[in-house]
């Protein structure tokens, strides 16, 4: 399993790095839960990341637009990204999310057929009324994309990923993506206390930030390279 560290800047990056980070994934949590910086930071992050590790980039809490979703891929995708992360704030069924994610993986894919698109849900999907999670294996794969992530919009300290589905559906959730051949991560208020939990989910990523930031706030607080290193570690011993 795979360590995601998102980053709001070049010093972040570097001290994920020097944590022990396997992915660096910039993004910008004043704007949402997936945030989109902007491309100029992620052309500094994409400097200093040494050729071992992956870098991804949020491109935003989307609304159901697919044209500028694919602009927004685009924009990512150019300023030099292993992976494209969409979130799929604005569209309310499977049908809508394939459409979009359809165009955004054209997009992507026209560009730099090596690049992987990731498609992006909340757990919390019922408060903030998107399209469910658990549906988007089939997207995923209808789509052509690379990946699947569920992750949580509304950011608290109650909020976190297993407040809202259970191990149960989210075993399912990725059996069902691996059986596409898709990759499976999970984030959404995770800690060191969840590693485990999320392995044994068999997740591919788990993925990260308030934990590692000074008191663990996601917005105001920087990432802290020994708190990166103490998950690191954690992961290592699975």
């Amino acid at each position: 399993m795979k360590l995601l560290v998102s980053v709001v800047n070049i010093t972040e990056a570097a001290d994920s790095i020097k944590g022990g980070a396997d992915i660096l994934d910039v993004k910008n949590p004043k704007e949402g839960s997936l945030g989109a910086n902007f491309p100029r930071v992620i052309r500094e992050v994409k400097e200093l990341v040494p050729k071992n590790l992956e870098l991804s980039a949020t491109i935003g809490d989307l609304p159901n637009l697919p044209g500028t979703a694919s602009l927004a891929a685009l924009g990512a995708a150019v300023s030099g990204v292993d992976y494209v992360k969409v979130g799929l704030f604005g569209v309310k069924t499977s049908v809508e999310a394939t459409a979009m994610m359809t165009e955004v993986v054209r997009t992507v894919k026209e560009y730099d057929h090596d690049l992987k698109t990731i498609v992006s849900g909340y757990a919390d999907f019922r408060y903030v009324g998107c399209v469910s999670p658990l549906e988007l294996p089939m997207v995923a794969h209808r789509s052509g994309a690379d990946g699947v992530l569920v992750d949580v919009k509304i950011k608290a300290s109650k909020s976190t990923l297993f407040n809202f589905i259970g191990d149960k559906q989210l075993r399912q959730f990725v059996t069902q993506a691996h059986d596409s051949n898709l990759l499976a991560a999970l984030a959404g208020s995770l800690g060191k206390q969840d590693v485990h939990r999320v392995h044994g989910l068999g997740a591919d990523i788990i993925g990260v930030r308030g934990a590692v930031c000074a008191k663990k706030d996601r917005v105001a607080g920087k990432i802290q390279k020994e708190k990166v290193a103490e998950l690191a570690e954690e992961i290592s011993k699975l």
